[in-house]
């Protein structure tokens, strides 16, 4: 990989593109599969739509996908300008008259305007989509590439003696660059600055709830129940001790918590209009110490509470607006009602350094029975990472690229990982390719083996992508404990269903939760096999660590070894180890699409394509 690093460029602005260009054209690539060359040389991109030609250096070439690029170049003096009117006529102004001297002088540096336009709408029109898409998911690009901006900015303000913590809240803050293989990944719409600078968990933004008193007849929700959080009580009681002291509730109502953005969204709803004039719902404003906003924008968290809340915020953050769906609720309910009847006994038995965060309870606000939601919906989770408790780790955080201090000169370390990995290699005298290596291996016992082999024993798959999956580290810097959240990732293979439900009647009735079983191991070999193992994989390539060739030999003999001794999942790892491509969602391809991924079939929700398995190719 060549020395300059464009995250380390000393101006923000040109840090923040660089870093939304590559990832734009990453995603790009990788959906469109489209061969990378090897690092040093160029990538020749052709965007006949718009009769451009791109040349892009490559930094480093990825066997996961998770390539490098350099800025890219106009090759053969294509009309730069006119490109970038397409894209976005306010951006092109500015953007032409700063590189018009570069221009001039024989260099054509193509910015992230020119790039989303010719990226965008190439793929537009290959799928046939018509032309307001190509406005759309440009403006995505774009409005994403404004938010990295800042969020560096924000974070060279900070000084180069800000502390390199390693903490919960710190890894939920760290994804400054968000998703590498998504073309918009902090793309937040409909939020102004000032929103965003209190609700965005990568400027460190905190706020109190904006709470409403709501009379006892609108209320609705549930609890696990059945012998679990018999101590916690119902949904409502939980919102009592959540609330902070003083709110005037009339005797008997039940404070419901609101993210504050989408409590002012929700009260221009008729539904929820009509409950105030009718006297049933009382706005009572922001109150309460500061929640932390977690990764996912819409989860907070605070060190002392008993628990973490996901809210409903109809903000639109990459392809969907995250208001909770009351068939999601009902979902978390359920599987922690599952794991409760039996498999949460046999995971503490085999796997005492697994644990799945449950959201165990939820509430809402609403006074018909036709189960649409109000806005107001809101999950309650599990949180065993409270004051002196394990410092868990956000594995998209533990990943996530630092940028440099604004000087040219790059941080201490280019990641968490980076220095978990250093601190390995210190503490047991090895290379860092070895201590990587032996990271990869402990990271494989500690939460992959784990949900697997879950899997295999009960049918009862989960979706453990990075965002979704957490790791503790011991004091070398090694993982020594994993655990999954997220209510929206439960799957039932459908040849297991009928002991679960002996389990748990009525289990299904309800809920999206069962499928055919080609079905779920084909989503757990997306998320676990593509999303979590071969994105880390990537991610030690990208950072520097180890060669991904070496970390896939390393993996496949763990699954391997899993296979030979569990026969339960002998689907699963089937595709893992022998499936010539895997299916893979496009996020590039759903984006520019316009598809909200939380609505719909799940089968339709996003758009799938074959992607070439580097496990089935690698040897030993």
């Amino acid at each position: 990989m060549s020395a300059a690093e464009p995250l380390d460029h000393p101006d923000a602005s040109r840090a923040g593109e660089a870093a939304a260009t590559e990832t734009l054209l990453r995603a790009y690539v990788r959906d469109l599969a489209i061969p990378v060359p090897a690092a040093e040389e160029e990538l020749i991109l052709d965007f006949p739509a718009t009769g451009v030609r791109l040349r892009v250096p490559v930094r480093h070439r990825s066997p996961t996908g998770w390539h490098r690029f350099g800025e890219p170049l106009l090759a053969g003096g294509a009309p730069e300008t006119a490109a970038m009117e397409t894209a976005a006529p306010e951006t092109a102004t500015s953007e032409t008259a700063a590189r018009a001297g570069a221009t001039q002088a024989g260099v054509a540096p193509a910015g992230v305007a020119l790039v989303a336009a010719v990226v965008v709408r190439e793929t537009a029109v290959l799928a046939g989509l018509p032309a307001h898409r190509v406005s759309d998911a440009t403006a995505r690009v774009l409005d994403s590439a404004r938010r990295t901006t800042a969020h560096l900015a924000a974070r060279r303000a900070e000084g180069p003696d800000a502390p390199e913590a390693a903490g919960f809240l710190d890894a939920e803050q760290a994804l400054l660059l968000g998703h590498p293989f998504h073309p918009a990944p902090k793309s937040r719409e409909e939020a102004s600055t000032g929103d965003l600078a209190e609700y965005s968990p990568e400027l460190r933004g905190s706020f109190p709830l904006h709470w409403f008193a709501a009379a006892p007849g609108v209320v609705t929700g549930e609890s696990g129940g059945g012998g679990i959080d018999e101590s916690r009580g119902a949904p409502a009681e939980l919102c009592r001790r959540i609330a902070p002291a003083g709110l005037d509730l009339p005797e008997g109502w039940v404070p419901v918590p609101a993210h504050p953005w989408q409590a002012r969204e929700v009260l221009r709803r008729p539904r929820i209009a009509a409950l105030v004039e009718a006297g049933l719902l009382r706005p009572l404003g922001p109150a309460g110490p500061a929640w932390h906003p977690t990764s996912s924008v819409r989860t907070v968290y605070r060190a002392d509470a008993e628990a973490m809340l996901k809210l409903s915020l109809g903000m639109r953050i990459t392809n969907s607006r995250r208001e909770n769906l009351r068939g999601e609720l009902r979902l978390g309910v359920r599987a922690a009602r599952l794991l409760a009847a039996g498999p949460a006994e046999w995971l503490r038995a085999e796997h005492p350094a697994f644990g799945v965060l449950r959201d165990f309870a939820w509430v809402s606000v609403g006074t018909d029975d036709s189960g649409a939601e109000s806005g107001l919906e809101t999950a309650i989770r599990d949180n065993p990472f409270r004051t002196g408790a394990d410092r868990a780790l956000c594995v998209a955080g533990l990943i996530a690229e630092r940028t440099g201090p604004g000087d040219g000169s790059p941080p201490r370390h280019r990641a968490l990982l980076s220095a978990a990995v250093g601190r390995a290699a210190r503490a047991l005298g090895l290379s860092t390719a070895e201590a990587s290596a032996l990271w990869l291996a402990r990271y494989l016992d500690v939460l992959a083996v784990p949900l697997i082999r879950l899997q295999a024993r009960y049918g009862v798959a989960l979706e453990p992508h990075h965002q979704n999956t957490l790791v503790a580290l011991d004091a070398d810097g090694l993982p020594r404990a994993g655990w999954y959240r997220d209510s929206q990732g439960y799957y039932v293979a459908a040849s297991r269903a009928g002991e679960l439900e002996r389990l748990v009647p009525g289990l299904a009735d309800g809920v999206d939760l069962v499928f055919d079983d080609a079905f779920v191991d084909e989503r757990v070999a997306y998320y676990l096999g593509i999303g979590n193992l071969l994105g880390l994989v990537g991610a030690f390539g990208a950072l520097g660590l180890a060669a991904e060739e070496d970390l896939l030999r390393v993996a496949r003999a763990a699954l391997e070894r899993l296979r030979a001794a569990e026969p339960g999942a002998k689907g699963l790892l089937g595709l893992l180890l022998d499936a010539p491509s895997l299916r893979c969602k496009a996020n590039h391809l759903t984006c520019v699409d316009g598809r909200d991924e939380l609505t719909g079939d799940v089968h339709s929700q996003s758009v799938y394509i074959d992607l070439p398995n580097p496990l089935s190719e690698v040897q030993r």
